[in-house]
């Protein structure tokens, strides 16, 4: 039998796999529909204003995504949060720097995860278990409905590790800021 080839048992969802996917369908679209409330524009406005004072104290580029919800595509294959970070890393092109160390911080609403994405450079230097616990971090503030202070952390361990790591060559008015420093917001039918 060529395994490559779909088994009829494949193209069909058990009956318990169809209705989990259509309770995280329903979930993720009623985290869309919630993510004006939960991000209001002059959060947004600070948390743009704060990337851009993190990028003037170091040589790295860094994003913030924030999604209500998975696009069906992925809610219906059952795909994990992580690859929807690493996908955003690419389409958002964090991974696109000069020096290879941009750091997208990703957070899905929907399943209350938090995913953070560095590029190669950064990522040999720090290793996997310093981006856990930056996630914890902000995990615990959000538990306590701190939203902002979690993510106002999260950009000040980012940016510590990216000034260790990556110290600003020369002066910040000659560094070029390659990514936009707005956060970005995304439903599951597309970003904004």
């Amino acid at each position: 039998m060529d395994s490559s080839a779909p088994s009829s048992s494949a193209t069909r969802l058990p009956a318990r796999g169809l209705l989990a996917r259509l309770g995280r369908l329903a979930r993720h679209r009623w985290a869309d529909a919630r993510l004006g409330a939960a991000l209001p524009p002059d959060l947004l406005e600070r948390l743009g204003a704060r990337v851009a004072a993190s990028e003037r104290r170091h040589g790295g580029q860094v994003r913030i995504c924030i999604e209500g919800g998975l696009p069906l595509s992925y809610i219906w294959r059952a795909a994990i949060v992580r690859e929807r970070a690493i996908a955003q890393f690419g389409k958002l092109r964090v991974w696109d720097t000069e020096h290879n160390n941009g750091v997208l911080v990703y957070l899905l609403l929907a399943e209350r995860a938090i995913e953070i994405v560095a590029d190669r450079a950064l990522a040999r230097a720090v290793p996997p278990e310093t981006w856990a616990t930056l996630a914890g971090h902000m995990a615990e503030a959000f538990r306590a409905g701190r939203f902002e202070d979690g993510l106002t952390q999260a950009l000040s361990e980012v940016s510590a590790l990216l000034v260790a790591h990556f110290p600003l060559e020369g002066d910040a008015v000659g560094q070029p800021n390659e990514l936009p420093d707005a956060p970005v917001l995304g439903r599951g039918w597309g970003l904004r």
